[in-house]
């Protein structure tokens, strides 16, 4: 597990390190781990839940802008 430290200057506002603090912790992935551990997840869910991402991840590779031919829109003239 990550362990985040702030260190807090003695003219510092508490607010301001308490934001930093939740900053830290978001970019550790600490609070992403606390959600994903606060219940059980069957394996077939988490098989499921892992496919599904990454099929959304591929999604926009397969919707590529092809431009229609000329003869499309102007039915061959």
């Amino acid at each position: 597990m990550v362990q985040v430290e702030v260190s807090v200057d003695s003219n510092e506002a508490f607010d301001r390190a308490l934001a930093r603090f939740k900053k830290m912790c978001g970019k550790a992935g600490i609070v992403t781990e606390i959600k994903k551990r606060s219940f059980y997840e069957k394996p077939s869910e988490k098989r499921r839940r892992i496919e599904m991402k990454r099929q959304r991840k591929v999604k926009p590779r397969r919707m590529e802008y092809r431009p229609q031919s000329q003869s499309y829109y102007n039915n061959g003239r």
